[in-house]
């Protein structure tokens, strides 16, 4: 009821413009959220119980943990979600056998050995976001998605993105094109001689992956046969709850402190994240590690989650300004890459967009005005649950559901697409399947990275993912 009064007395103050009003809601929830009597010890009827039980254990381990904390976040308190030690990329966590095969200043690729008699002709080419790192989408064998895919006869390949520092300052959104999916796709063609690919972005990577088809249509390049993007933003109109971050003054203030360094520092990025779902991410970990006294539990999505990664500067400058705060991906050459107007209406590639009911960082609403802009034939599908485990859905777990308009075109909002849309149980995965195969279906015999053109750089997942920014911190 407090929580209420304060929440209902503070945001109906008159006079506010909308980003303001937005501003407001957003950080009295976060007071509102700090507050909960849950948070503290003597208010809290679970610490109490355990203060009296162990004569005040607890708040003494706590107040180690928090100390222990502070230390490791160089002065910062970076509040520890998971046990990081129960996990080791490549041993428990990322998997699935491959092989790096290439290699540029700002990525890694992974090529993934098949498990199938025959494969899909047609490689699959997964471009995920540089905000965080891929091995979501291969965090144990029962829920990678990669896996999956292998599975089914696709030959995967993965970029795994550099963890820039300072002397990849001056490194560009163009950069991410070039030296990332195209030069992707030149090592996938000499590697398997096949010139087009499936592609799938995720997040900012099927931002970067919408940019460069539109890069490749404006060259009459077709090296993409098909685009699959999850959860992804090219209309910023409505960019959902990141919007109160994004404005002139906290760009700029943002653009100073990454220019001095040269990158955008990992646990900020993880940090705002955390506030968007602060209960979850931040206050359940405050009363479980500090008050009540334990050691986070061992959980292999946490220990993605706290794997954060940096951003260099002046790529996160442009994609702030260009696309959060002016929109100009919609705008038909709005931006250049290369000397090139990009315009996402060149599209015609057959497209799948498979966004979350409940996501919270790319709004299922907005991501769908972005998949009305390619020309071709789109797909437009809604899953079930959030930004990571809408997406992360095996059909083994048959868990939450997907909803599917059947009609040819897409309506012009999202609302009349959901009034239309029916809901199918199960994973969105098989789904997807059937449409790339619906596509081609064509198969060739199987293709050992061990055993191509290109040489083998390490085991996957390679050495690019494995760089951690907080290990320099906590040393």
């Amino acid at each position: 009821i407090a929580a209420r009064h304060i929440h209902d007395t503070v945001s109906g103050v008159d006079g506010l413009d909308e980003q303001s009003q937005k501003k407001v809601n957003f950080y009295t929830r976060q007071y509102i959220d700090a507050l909960s009597p849950s948070n503290f010890a003597m208010t809290n009827p679970e610490v109490f119980r355990e203060t009296v039980k162990s004569h005040g254990q607890n708040l003494l381990k706590g107040l180690n943990n928090l100390l222990r904390d502070v230390e490791d976040g160089g002065g910062n308190l970076r509040v520890k979600m998971t046990d990081t030690t129960a996990f080791e990329l490549g041993k428990n966590v990322a998997t699935t056998p491959g092989k790096v095969v290439f290699e540029t200043e700002m990525m890694q690729l992974v090529q993934y050995t098949p498990s199938t008699d025959k494969v899909l002709k047609k490689p699959l080419l997964i471009v995920p976001p540089w905000i965080n790192k891929f091995y979501i989408l291969d965090l144990r064998e029962k829920n990678s998605y990669i896996k999956w895919c292998v599975d089914q006869g696709h030959t995967v390949f993965v970029i795994s993105w550099v963890n820039p520092d300072e002397r990849l300052a001056a490194k560009s959104f163009e950069a991410y094109v070039k030296d990332g999916v195209l030069a992707a796709l030149d090592a996938i063609e000499e590697q398997t001689g096949e010139k087009e690919v499936n592609a799938a972005g995720y997040c900012l990577g099927g931002t970067l992956l919408a940019t460069t088809l539109a890069y490749l249509a404006a060259k009459r390049q077709k090296r993409i046969a098909s685009a699959t993007f999850f959860t992804t933003m090219t209309d910023f109109t409505e960019p959902g709850e990141l919007g109160v971050f994004i404005d002139e003054g906290q760009v700029s203030s943002l653009e100073k402190k990454m220019f001095e360094r040269g990158y955008l520092e990992g646990s900020e990025m993880a940090g705002t994240f955390s506030m968007l779902r602060s209960n979850d991410l931040i206050w359940s970990f405050v009363v479980n590690n500090y008050l009540m006294g334990k050691d986070p539990f061992p959980f292999d999505l946490l220990y993605w989650n706290s794997d954060s990664t940096r951003m260099p500067a002046t790529m996160h400058s442009f994609y702030l300004r260009t696309m959060y705060m002016e929109n100009r991906l919609i705008e038909p050459g709005g931006i250049e890459i290369d000397g090139t107007p990009i315009d996402l209406t060149k599209i015609k590639v057959p497209c799948y967009f498979i966004s979350a009911i409940e996501d919270h960082i790319a709004p299922w609403k907005s991501t769908y005005m972005g998949a009305r802009l390619p020309s071709g034939k789109t797909k437009f599908v809604l899953g079930g649950s959030g930004h990571i485990a809408g997406i992360v859905n095996p059909p083994a777990a048959n868990k939450y559901g997907y909803w599917i308009n059947p009609a040819a075109k897409l309506p012009e909002t999202g609302e009349t697409w959901f009034e239309g849309a029916q809901q199918s149980p199960g994973s969105w995965w098989t789904d997807w399947q059937a449409w790339v195969t619906g596509h081609d279906a064509a198969q060739t015999d199987p293709r050992d990275p061990a055993k191509g053109k290109l040489k083998v750089l390490e085991d996957a997942p390679g050495s690019f993912v494995k760089a951690r920014v907080d290990a320099k911190v906590a040393a």
